[in-house]
């Protein structure tokens, strides 16, 4: 099939898509989906080709190939051997439909575009060419750790999960842990020497189950970010019970750690089970949301695995459905009321109550605490408005409330006077207006006026006032009624103010304290945005945008917009959000517009720092290079130009003396070239490794034979009878050469430079120790710098690179390398690498 002429950088090319096949471990089966997937492809007419496919000589595997492109791969040398990599070249010439390249976290030898294969690929989807991979779930960066505590193996080859989350399709390639093992025994994986080593390590049935549960757990996480995108473009707000999520509410009250505990142990009963906790920030007049107890429950829910959130909401119950909805929640928790027998006698429904009525297909679990039922105060109303049902009982309360008063005051006609009867009726004003508002207190003093005029002013059964004084007592009645209930009537209100502010500080305080905690990723802030303010979709739009034509801060059928910065609009969508929580959502966008423009100094600040780092480097380096580079050229032209002089008879000894000089000069200069050109390839990340098990007894005597005549006896003990370290022989050489060199250097010329080895656990430990002047507490990370010499203050001393490039070396290898103190005074360096022993087989993945 003729390939399609596409630059890699013409305007208007679709990307291409990419799929991944992910697996647990090595062998499941990847490369062979991924050519079967290239096969078929292939036979619906599709121009595929194999850009790269790494078979690991298995027929089966290679079997696949048969009928498919395969295009030659490049070759680079490397380190004296030669190995084959993706030609990207050829492939964008070539400009297939689709590319199938393997091993998708691969670090590419020196010599190519890109360090990284994933970068590779990135360059085919930018050209417009669809791209099938592979990859393992211990390559992945935000796994990486994980990892290598359950296998006890670093991966040094590993891939952003932002690369493998963007693909279009990734599909998981599994298999049982004992089926994989028994292809391992039968030597469909590996070659038959490597086998049994491989089975009792990585291999282990705990490992694979490790790695395999992480994979599904994995992938199903990108499952269900793409079904919540699904929710979300379609508008569906039902419950879609796919796995459970239990969300807890939590007032900062007492009763938190106990619903915590318990809505836990909920999400436990299914595995995979997430745990969210919420928080409605506004005072419910049950017990003050305490910030400290509210921090400290946040704690808790993060150590269990959980995501703590803070929503706003003038209606608890509805904030915490619209949240629990959002979420795709299966069950919420909530704790049972700890308001008083007096607190329920005025308003007998609570929050819990309302939830349950409204969750609908959310099951809601009411859990007993101690606290329950315990409240002390009388509960405030929240929000701007009454709820509908004290609108309408504070009314009936206006005319049911005096009539009941009178009945009981006339079976007692004559145990009370004028003014005690009128001094209830009036606390029964003030009850209807801290029910109802002013308008129902308004009706209450009216039917009380007339109740007192009719029945207990004489002469009863009459609305005449006969008396002057008993005329004045009914118009203070009114007046005082009529005061105090809207003196209680504006106390409520302004108690609901404060309440709402308190809600606005404390949803701003969760936000700084976002940003606080380091929680500046501005995604991170859209999603609490979003779930504050119960909203299906948060975004940040260009003010270009079509969307932002219109008005930028207005609402139009649930869809609100709030200008965030000069350049930036923040669209929410989901409902119509009243005035007040507008104020909030201002400061929100306030707080994005501030994050984004961190995150633009933060990104330009990180395209300069590598250009500060190697302007520093730069300096460093002529700083020192005029005089250490310069000396043994010196010296070595020097006795090169005296040999060749024919002024000069000079006899066998001096012309031997002569030599010698050019020869360690020459030595000396190829030591810090070979230095300097390794440090380069540590900071650029291109140094390849290629570890085996390396005996210490082996590879000192050809540390020390690069070096010129020491000042001082060196001595070793022990390195003979410990086992072999995995290591690449030729920079472990490099390594132990720079650290006698450090030890010489600083050692006294009447005393030894020792080196021991003694075997660890999994590691062996050899030990450079010097009997010098030591180092202080303060020195010890200087000297890992590179050109920084101790002091800085002898120019004569070298680039100050040996230490620097040894722990560079010593980490790439696996190991480390740290200072300490000799007994008696001087310097130990410790060198630790793994024991080759305890190590997979030689070319594991």
């Amino acid at each position: 099939m003729a390939p399609r002429v596409v630059a890699a950088d013409t305007p208007g090319v679709r990307p291409g898509k990419l799929k991944v096949f992910l697996g647990a471990a090595p062998g499941v089966g990847k490369t062979y989906r991924m050519l079967d997937e290239g096969r078929r492809r292939a036979r619906r007419g599709t121009d595929v080709v194999v850009a790269y496919a790494e078979c690991h000589s298995r027929p089966l595997t290679e079997e696949k190939l048969d009928g498919l492109e395969i295009l030659p791969r490049t070759h680079r040398a490397y380190r004296g051997s030669t190995f084959t990599e993706l030609d990207l070249d050829r492939v964008l010439a070539r400009c297939p439909e689709v590319a199938l390249v393997d091993e998708l976290a691969h670090t590419n030898i020196p010599g190519g575009r890109n360090a990284k294969r994933w970068q590779d690929i990135e360059g085919l989807l930018a050209a417009g060419i669809d791209v099938v991979t592979t990859v393992n779930v211990q390559h992945l960066e935000s796994l990486n750790d994980v990892v290598e505590k359950i296998t006890g193996v670093p991966q040094r080859e590993t891939v952003p999960d932002e690369v493998v989350r963007r693909a279009d399709q990734i599909e998981l390639v599994d298999m049982p842990a004992e089926a994989l093992r028994r292809r391992m025994a039968h030597g469909n994986i590996y070659q038959p020497e490597k086998v049994d080593a491989a089975l009792a390590h990585y291999f282990r049935v705990g490992n694979l189950t490790a790695l395999r549960e992480l994979a599904l757990l994995w992938v199903a996480g990108r499952v269900d970010e793409t079904l919540q995108k699904y929710r979300s473009e379609h508008g569906i707000g039902t419950v879609w019970e796919t796995r459970e999520r239990v969300v807890v509410a939590l007032t900062g009250g007492p009763e938190g750690e106990t619903l915590i505990r318990r809505a836990e142990r909920i999400a436990d009963r299914s595995s995979g089970g997430d745990l969210l906790a919420v928080h409605v920030a506004r005072s419910d007049g049950l017990a003050d949301a305490s910030p400290a107890a509210l921090a400290k429950q946040r704690e808790l829910v993060e150590s269990l695995g959980g995501s703590y959130h803070s929503v706003v909401g003038d209606h608890v119950p509805t904030a915490l459905l619209e949240f629990a909805r959002a979420e795709n929640a299966t069950q919420l928790v909530l704790g049972t009321s700890r308001r008083s027998w007096l607190s329920r006698l005025v308003a007998p429904r609570g929050i819990g109550e309302d939830t349950v009525e409204l969750s609908g297909d959310i099951d809601v679990h009411m859990v007993t605490h101690e606290r329950a039922g315990r409240g002390r105060r009388l509960p405030i109303p929240g929000g701007r408005r009454l709820p509908h049902a004290r609108r309408v009982a504070g009314p009936l309360a206006g005319l049911v409330l005096p009539l009941l008063l009178t009945a009981v005051l006339a079976n007692t006609r004559g145990t009370l006077n004028l003014t005690s009867e009128a001094l209830l009726f009036l606390v029964t004003v003030i009850g209807v207006a801290c029910l109802g508002g002013v308008v129902s207190a308004l009706l209450a003093s009216l039917t009380a006026s007339l109740l007192v005029n009719y029945y207990f002013i004489p002469p009863s059964g009459q609305f005449t006032v006969t008396e002057p004084n008993n005329a004045l007592a009914l118009a203070v009645f009114v007046v005082v009624a009529v005061t105090v209930a809207a003196l209680v009537d504006r106390s409520l209100r302004l108690a609901r103010r404060a309440a709402s502010a308190t809600a606005e500080a404390e949803t701003l305080s969760s936000m700084a304290g976002n940003i606080l905690r380091g929680d500046q990723a501005v995604p991170i802030l859209l999603e609490r945005t979003r779930e504050t303010f119960g909203m299906e979709s948060a975004d940040l739009v260009p003010r270009s945008d079509p969307e932002t034509e219109a008005e930028a801060d207005g609402d139009a059928d649930g869809v609100v917009k709030v200008p965030a910065g000069p350049d930036r609009v923040l669209v929410l969508r989901g409902r119509t959000l009243p005035a007040s929580e507008h104020r909030v959502l201002t400061a929100f966008a306030a707080h994005l517009a501030a994050a984004l423009d961190h995150a633009r100094l933060t990104e330009a600040a990180a395209e300069v720092e590598p250009v500060k780092a190697a302007d520093r480097m730069r300096t460093a380096l002529l700083a020192a290079v005029s005089h250490d580079l310069r000396t043994p050229l010196a010296a070595g032209r020097a006795a090169v130009s005296s040999l060749r002089s024919t002024d000069v008879d000079f006899s066998a000894d001096e012309r031997e003396e002569l030599l010698t000089t050019a020869d360690e000069s020459l030595a000396k200069l190829n030591r810090l070239v070979d230095n300097l050109l390794d440090m380069s390839r540590l900071r650029a990340g291109a140094l390849t490794l290629h570890l085996q098990p390396t005996a210490f007894a082996d590879v000192l005597p050809l540390a020390l034979d690069t070096l010129s005549t020491a000042s001082v006896p060196i001595e070793s003990q022990g390195l003979a009878e410990t086992c072999d370290v995995l290591a690449d022989p030729p920079l472990l050489e490099r390594v132990l050469a720079n650290l006698v060199i450090n030890a010489v250097r600083h050692s006294p010329d009447d005393q030894r430079v020792l080196l021991s080895a003694s075997s660890l656990g999994s590691r062996v430990e050899l030990r450079v120790i010097d009997r010098g002047p030591g180092l202080r507490p303060e020195d010890r990370d200087r000297i890992f710098v590179p050109f920084q010499r101790l002091g800085d203050n002898n120019n004569t001393a070298g680039l100050g690179l040996g230490l620097a490039l040894s722990r560079g070396l010593a980490e790439a290898m696996g190991g480390t390398l740290t200072p300490e103190d000799t007994p008696g005074g001087g310097l130990t360096m410790v060198l630790a690498l793994r024991a080759a022993a305890a190590q997979e087989p030689a070319g594991h993945p």
